[in-house]
């Protein structure tokens, strides 16, 4: 899928949602150019390239609320020219939406979400211009609504999901998913629910992905929605059957979500699993938790990478078709007054996989990040990420540090700048795989 497509549903998605009540609709947009000079751009331990980049994009958030449509939307297009004719240039799109169409009022939706975005292709490699791919996970489908007696309601899934890598062919996939599911509110806040769902998993190439598989799963899950607290605690079974070989996988399965606000300024996540996953699966998994009226990110450094930045990051989703169990458990404390904001973030995860066990990994980190306003109109932003990967068959170790820097000053109510200043370093006791680089961003930005 190039990127025009990903740039066609963007448009599309917007188009359909504005068809709704303007009156619900909210499009704000962001146009920048960005200078960026790095003085090692491939992440090599000894023979570094100093090279520019020219950055133009365009940045954009949608939300509609209406009775017929509701959805939400996060889209990034950007153009890379590296002068030089070092790298071929790039452009490069990342999209997070939803969307809801009410079809039959309290009978009959359907439903759509898309995330597109840039990852790794080696996991393994330094994050260099030639080791980025573009990836897309659209999941759309209709969701039939009904009544079970007086005090228990239900809905029925069918949605057709379809995952794509523009360079690691494997991670192509048509899915179909089905789900039934069963609700009890317990009192206002509170509900149970009963799920059981059905996933049947087919590889465009099948040469390089493997066979395909069916997955069933069936597990309880219990969900309080309090003013300053939410959770959302899930329990139960996953199988998996391989086509073909008849081998298949067996465990339990464990996910939770916590979110809690002791004041106004203060918020406490905690989002852990135990589960058995693809990078597809994971990809189309919730980023956030809702506290009240608010949705607050399970990861909250990103947004302050992409500010640094400037513009689209390169994420660390490992880009294959092996399944994987996962254990992880991630926490974020998060203030914010009107002059200051402030962010720590520990993480752990732990990836087992099935096939390629080369890539069976611990990983420890925490990330902290600080924004204080100087002035009204004038900002001064940073973050630390410090991260130590164990890839535990391969008898190798990589310990990542980044930390950025940046000062931006609104000047008019549409124009702003940013200057930007980020390192990072890895030290690996693989050959090869230490580096160190210094990188420089001027940022323009006009904002509608």
């Amino acid at each position: 899928m190039a990127v025009r497509t990903i740039l066609a549903r963007l448009i599309g998605l917007a188009l359909a949602a504005a068809s709704g009540s303007a009156l619900a609709d909210q499009f704000d947009y962001s146009l920048y150019m960005s200078f960026e000079h790095s003085d090692n751009i491939t992440l090599s331990t000894s023979a570094p390239i100093s090279q520019n980049v020219i950055i133009p994009g365009v940045n954009f958030a949608y939300t509609q609320q209406g009775s017929t449509i509701q959805a939400t939307a996060t889209g990034n297009l950007e153009y890379r020219d590296y002068p030089g004719n070092n790298f071929g240039n790039q452009t490069v799109g990342a999209l997070a939406a939803q969307a809801n169409w009410t079809v039959v009022p309290q009978r009959l939706d359907v439903f759509a979400q898309d995330y597109a975005g840039v990852e790794p292709v080696d996991a393994l490699a330094p994050n260099a211009p030639s080791n980025q791919q573009q990836t897309n996970v659209l999941a759309v489908g209709p969701t039939l609504h009904f009544r079970v007696g007086e005090a228990m309601t239900g809905q029925a899934e069918l949605h057709y999901i379809n995952s794509y890598a523009s360079k690691l062919t494997e991670f192509n996939s048509s899915r179909g998913n089905a789900a039934f599911r069963l609700f009890r509110d317990l009192n206002p806040t509170d509900q149970l629910s009963f799920n059981a769902e059905y996933q049947h998993v087919h590889f465009t190439d099948s040469a390089l992905a493997g066979p395909d598989y069916d997955r069933y799963e069936a597990y309880g899950s219990y969900s309080t929605r309090l003013t300053h607290f939410d959770a959302n605690l899930t329990a139960g079974w996953t199988q998996i059957d391989y086509k073909g070989s008849g081998s298949s996988l067996s465990d339990p399965l464990a996910r939770v979500t916590v979110g809690w606000r002791p004041s106004p300024q203060s918020t406490f996540t905690l989002s852990g699993a135990y589960q058995y996953v693809d990078a597809a699966q994971s990809i189309l998994q919730p980023n956030s938790v809702q506290i009240g009226t608010d949705v607050v990110p399970l990861q909250p450094v990103a947004q302050v990478l992409s500010d640094v930045r400037g513009g689209i990051n390169t994420g660390t989703a490992i880009i294959s078709s092996d399944i994987y169990k996962e254990q992880r458990l991630e926490a974020s404390y998060n203030y914010r007054d009107e002059r200051l904001s402030l962010t720590a973030a520990p993480a752990y995860d732990k990836l087992d996989y099935v096939n390629a066990t080369t890539l069976n990994q611990t990983n420890r980190g925490v990330s902290f990040t600080a924004s204080y306003k100087l002035r009204p109109t004038v900002t001064l932003s940073g973050f630390t990420t410090v991260d130590r990967f164990v890839y535990n068959n391969i008898d190798r170790t990589d310990k990542d540090y980044r930390f950025g820097i940046d000062f931006g000053h609104q000047w008019t109510p549409h124009w702003s700048w940013h200057a930007s200043y980020v390192r990072q370093i890895r030290s690996s006791n693989a050959a090869a795989q230490s580096y160190h680089e210094n990188e420089y961003l001027l940022t323009v930005v006009f904002t509608r």
